[in-house]
């Protein structure tokens, strides 16, 4: 369950989930997909993106809303093929599901998982104009320095403690569970 809202399930994504984050990018309008990728998607642009986003080094997490996926959130490594100090963090929430939370808590998970992967430093990139994803990096309490059309964000990741590690554990195991009964 979402922190912020109970009717929400945050769990990591596995590639089991390929056909929900395929319907998901299907699902999302045109400039859901602009903000995203900085720049217009098509649909096949949209479908093979979904198609290998599973497959990537990172990890990724998704919000269930009414047990159909609403919203992803992207941990990726930055200039490398694993994550470490620097990472990458992106998101896609689908217009009818915005202003519910669930950015905010696939951030909280994503920067968590981060933290304890060895991440120090997350950084977001936002276009200028979208507010939400600016104040959702805000509230996460990334610090935003803008530079004409785009808004970098970066978010300060304290070092891994046992608490830390154990919560992510026990979310893990959830999550685990939660992906093997999704289809039944």
């Amino acid at each position: 369950m979402s922190d912020a809202n109970p009717d929400c399930v945050i769990r990591r994504l596995w590639p089991s989930d390929r056909e929900a984050v395929q319907a998901h990018f299907r699902r999302l309008d045109g400039a859901s997909r602009f903000q995203r990728f900085f720049g217009a998607v098509s649909d096949d642009g949209a479908a093979a993106y979904a198609a290998r986003a599973l497959t990537g080094a990172g990890i990724v997490y998704g919000a269930f809303a009414g047990g159909t996926l609403r919203g992803l959130g992207e941990l990726r490594p930055a200039g490398g093929a694993r994550l470490g100090p620097e990472a990458e963090a992106a998101f896609t929430i689908e217009a009818p599901f915005r202003g519910r939370g669930l950015g905010t808590a696939l951030g909280r998970r994503l920067a968590e998982a981060g933290r304890n992967a060895g991440v120090r430093r997350l950084h977001m990139r936002v276009l200028t104009g979208n507010r939400p994803m600016r104040a959702l990096a805000r509230g996460l309490g990334a610090e935003l320095r803008g530079a004409g059309r785009e808004t970098h964000a970066v978010l300060a990741l304290a070092p891994a403690t046992m608490l830390s590690l154990w919560h992510e554990g026990w979310n893990g195991l959830f999550d685990a569970a939660l992906a093997m009964t999704a289809g039944r």
